[in-house]
């Protein structure tokens, strides 16, 4: 019997956050059951592992980088001690493709002792883009969202008499999984953007919202225009900013971004397993 539902995710722009965030709700007013939330996209929410009980279930987000799970969270997705709740693995991604994410998303989770029921992928404005679905999730998304979540908690009631089964079926390639999506140039030359950082321009006003939100902590205080340490390129200290004072002017970013744009205009639509 499923006693609460867990709203859990890392959402630098709040993409992922609003899918879950609706995916857990309406699960849990199907179930009678209390919902809460943790959000862990901040370092200081990475301090002390995730923990959960048996009677939970736990709706589990991440975005999607480079097809598979954000790297930097593997460490601390690795200490989650599940002791036997459901979980829900759900992904978003920014209209390209989520490759081995929600593969590897459940082997983590049930790693964690965690017993997955269900999975889903989503999509979301990208990151690098406004124009690259944009305003995504939008109302049919969130139309979706919440169905999927009614077809989970049935799944989850009609589990009651027969017990949890095997982990979800889900698309992607078993461990190993297929290496981290690798954007290249027309002549097929690999572009390396894992270094570049956002740059600030003269309408910044130091207001810190950019330090604030940035999930790695590595904006300096002191000098926002200054990085203590990586940049995952999660879009939140530019799409957060008021002033709209952070950007890019990398040419090989530039053009992995507009390559996006302009070769990824079909919609893609959600997809969930049960």
């Amino acid at each position: 019997m499923i006693l609460k539902v867990w709203a859990v995710y890392f959402s630098a722009t709040g993409t992922t956050k609003k899918v879950i965030e609706c995916i857990a709700k309406a699960a849990a007013q199907k179930l009678n059951a209390e919902y809460d939330t943790y959000d862990f996209t901040l370092p200081d929410a990475r301090k002390d592992p995730l923990k959960f009980l048996a009677g939970d279930m736990v709706i589990f987000g991440t975005p999607v980088y480079a097809g598979r799970v954000p790297n930097v969270l593997l460490k601390y997705l690795a200490a989650i001690e599940g002791n036997n709740a459901a979980a829900v693995p759900v992904v978003l991604y920014g209209n390209r493709d989520y490759d081995d994410a929600l593969i590897e998303l459940r082997d983590i989770l049930e790693k964690g002792n965690l017993h997955t029921i269900a999975a889903a992928a989503f999509i979301g404005e990208h990151s690098f883009s406004y124009k690259l679905a944009n305003a995504r999730p939008d109302e049919k998304d969130m139309l979706k969202a919440a169905d999927f979540a009614i077809k989970t908690a049935d799944k989850v009631i009609a589990l009651n008499d027969t017990g949890l089964e095997k982990p979800v079926f889900v698309k992607g390639i078993p461990n190993p999984y297929r290496g981290y999506y690798q954007p290249r140039d027309r002549a097929g030359n690999p572009v390396d953007i894992r270094k570049v950082k956002p740059l600030t321009n003269e309408d910044c006003n130091n207001c810190m919202i950019c330090a604030d939100v940035c999930p790695m902590g590595s904006i300096s205080r002191d000098d926002v225009r200054e990085y203590t340490g990586i940049c995952i390129k999660c879009g939140a200290c530019i799409k957060k900013c008021p002033l709209h004072a952070k950007y890019y002017e990398d040419a090989g970013f530039l053009y992995h971004k507009n390559e996006l744009e302009e070769g990824l205009t079909r919609r893609a639509e959600p997809e969930w397993f049960l």
